[in-house]
Formats: structure tokens, C-alpha cells, sequence
């Protein structure tokens, strides 16, 4: 009998390394006390960064084919659940309907536990070329009602990942403007930002939605109701 415990996948959509293990090591964190061993993976092909609407749409190949690949491995057998990690959720729907396993996207995630109970909730991002992306996304799950948009920091994304310091900043101040414009909570939209909105949460500048730590608590609510 195996001893090995169950997998949770994080697919990182980019192929920054750095990243994966930063998300990696946040949702191990979160999963500590859980019986789930998180892996992390990188695609092999793509942008360092999604920053674009082209870049998030070609990674969806890039995402089916990494988890494809580690499912035929030697240990395939022991994931539980994956995790695409960049906001856009790319390939997760295809991986959903091929796979019998829970597929969750943080996109997803962060979506559903924003708008629990009914809260207004914005975004926060540095990606102004996914600002339709995201708001396409929202409406796929049915929460336009209680969307109170999407707001920016002033520098671009390579820039500001780059100097985290002036991320923190600018992201500060973006999630200042989305409560201003009627958010109840602010999603930190992007896994690379994942960093700076745990920086931000703990400081309490509003309510935070962290899309990793929001993409573990679904991943176990789905486990769950596959075992009841």
C-alpha cells in the first residue's frame, strides 16, 4: 500500500520558476495541516508573465499539456486535485472536463469567495491588457451584479515585478481606489501578486482576497463533497 500522501498540482501558467515556488510554498502553507503534499509546476513554454489577452490564451495549451505530463509520471496516481495558478483560469475548463478529478482555477476561486454573501467586490491588478479578461471572466460565474470593476496601479506589471517595494505601493493604492468605488473586498488579481496581497492583508487597507489561499479553500470544499 502507498504511503505517500495525496497531491495537490499548482500549474504555474508563466514560466518563472521563481513564481511557481512563491505560490507553491503559500498554498503548502495553507494546506499544512491537510494530509496534501503541493507540487508545483512550470509551463515549459510562454511569457515570464501573463500580461496580455494573447499570452493567457496560448498558456491554456501550455497548462494541459505540463498536467497531462505529470499524470502519465510515475506518480500520477496520487493527485487529488490541480491548481491553475494565474487569474484567467487558463485551461482550466478543459482539464475540468477531462479530467475526474477536482480542477480549480484562483481566478475561480477568488471569485467565489469575494462575492459570499452577497458582497460587492473589485479587483486590484497590474495588468491592464487582462482588465476585459477578468471582467469576462465574473460575468462566466454569474456575478456582474456585485462587480465594482477593476482597478490599476500606474506602472506596468514588468516593472513593478521587478521592485516589489513599488508594488506593494501601487497595488496599496489600487485596492484603496476599488473600496472607494464600493468594494467590500478587493481580489489581488494575479498569482504573481500573491506576495504583495499577503503584504497587504496583513496590514488590513481593506478586505483582501488572496487568490491562492481562496483557490485552497475551494480545492477542499470540492475534495470534500466528492467523499461525502
Amino acid at each position: 500500500m502507498s504511503t505517500r500522501h495525496p497531491v495537490l498540482l499548482l500549474v504555474n501558467p508563466n514560466t518563472n520558476g521563481s513564481t511557481t515556488r512563491m505560490m507553491r510554498d503559500l498554498a503548502a502553507a495553507e494546506l499544512s495541516e491537510t494530509g496534501l503534499e503541493v507540487v508545483g509546476m512550470t509551463a515549459l513554454q510562454g511569457p515570464r508573465m501573463l500580461v496580455g489577452p494573447e499570452d493567457l490564451a496560448a498558456s491554456g495549451e501550455y497548462v494541459q499539456a505540463v498536467v497531462r505530463t505529470y499524470l502519465a509520471g510515475l506518480h500520477g496516481s496520487d493527485v487529488a486535485a490541480v491548481m491553475v495558478a494565474a487569474m484567467g483560469d487558463p485551461g482550466r475548463r478543459e482539464l475540468g472536463n477531462e479530467l475526474g478529478i477536482p480542477v480549480v482555477g484562483i481566478g475561480e476561486a477568488a471569485i467565489w469567495s469575494a462575492s459570499k454573501n452577497g458582497r460587492n467586490f473589485g479587483m486590484a491588478t497590474s495588468t491592464p491588457l487582462l482588465v476585459d479578461s477578468l471582467s469576462r471572466l465574473v460575468s462566466e460565474h454569474g456575478r456582474d451584479a456585485q462587480f465594482c470593476g477593476v482597478q490599476l496601479t500606474a506602472s506596468d506589471p514588468l516593472v513593478l515585478a521587478a521592485d516589489p517595494e513599488k508594488q506593494f505601493v501601487e497595488l496599496r493604492e489600487a485596492v484603496l481606489a476599488s473600496v472607494d468605488a464600493g468594494a467590500e473586498a478587493v481580489i489581488t488579481a494575479g498569482g504573481p501578486l500573491s506576495g504583495t496581497a499577503r503584504r497587504l492583508s496583513a496590514e488590513q487597507v481593506a478586505a483582501i482576497i488572496e487568490p491562492i489561499p481562496s483557490a485552497c479553500e475551494l480545492v477542499l470544499e470540492r475534495l470534500a463533497r466528492r467523499s461525502a
